[in-house]
């Protein structure tokens, strides 16, 4: 779809679930479950929306997804449901695009299934889970763009955090020397910029994309679906969810309000959209891209 002069396309790298109740906090199951109803075993499906934003001059990827299915041995795969395909590359490959082709990637933030898709193995016959087997970054001409204080945090996790950073998903862009640490709000190119947030980890950023006065915005974990949109439906995953309700509370408001295009990472269904208030309560307008 276009957004002035540029072109953004949500890709897909398939699906996957998760625990239904770390997903929504706080809030009664009997409230969130008629939102995204859950599996036998309390789990709901999520997306894996990346984006591709398209200058006229570069290829931008937003996130990278879950990655692909040797990263992860069956066990793991079995409790997330890992579903592919799609996958990223060849949602890529529908856009006539290759891995060399993609000039930057824009990180919101480092988990598993935000960062999984940064590497490959060099190895075909590579075991599947095996940190050892051989990494290397799947676009070999970008740069990886990532807040300092996200990296800081992946590279140095606490015993809560340690199983949503892998090291095998990260350490090879610094090694390739692919790695550009920002710090703050920064444009990345005319038209696109990044924001921390904060919330769901001290360095997770949202992307806003804006061109000829049309405005869209790529939400990340901050409002990961359409369903955790009112301010109280927030993760059990937020490290700083008083971060994340403050955050919710200005930029939601500020969407309605300048029409802002929204892109969901996880939302199973509705992928893109706009914002409308009717009588106090959010509504979502879907776009089909």
């Amino acid at each position: 779809m276009k957004l002035g002069q540029l072109t953004i396309t949500p890709v897909s790298d398939g699906s996957f679930k998760l625990d239904g109740g770390a997903m929504f906090g706080i809030v009664p199951k009997p409230l969130w479950e008629k939102r995204i109803p859950a599996d036998e075993k309390n789990r709901i499906p999520m997306g894996l929306w990346c984006l591709l934003i398209q200058t006229p001059d570069k290829n931008i990827l937003v996130n990278t997804g879950i990655g692909p299915d040797e990263k992860y041995r069956d066990r793991f795969r079995e409790i997330y449901d890992i579903q592919h395909p799609p996958a990223l590359l060849s949602s890529l490959a529908e856009q006539n695009l290759k891995p060399a082709d993609i000039d930057i990637v824009i990180l919101t933030h480092l988990h598993f299934d935000h960062a999984g898709g940064n590497t490959k193995c060099q190895n075909e016959k590579c075991v599947p889970g095996d940190a050892n087997c051989g990494w290397e970054p799947t676009f070999p001409k970008a740069k990886y763009i990532i807040q300092s204080q996200e990296w800081e945090n992946a590279v140095q996790p606490t015993e809560r955090t340690r199983a949503s950073y892998r090291p095998e998903n990260i350490l090879p862009l610094k090694e390739q020397g692919l790695l550009q640490l920002i710090a703050g709000e920064q444009e990345i190119v005319p038209g696109v910029k990044v924001l921390p947030t904060g919330g769901h980890t001290h360095g997770h950023q949202i992307v806003f994309i804006e061109s000829e006065n049309k405005k869209a915005v790529y939400w990340s974990d901050l409002i990961p679906t359409t369903a955790h949109l009112d301010l109280p439906y927030i993760m059990s995953y937020d490290l700083y969810p008083e971060e994340t309700l403050n955050r919710k509370k200005d930029l939601v408001e500020q969407a309605i309000r300048e029409q802002w295009l929204c892109f969901w990472e996880h939302d199973p269904k509705i992928n893109c959209g706009y914002l409308q208030k009717k009588d106090k309560a959010l509504i979502v307008k879907p776009v089909n891209p």
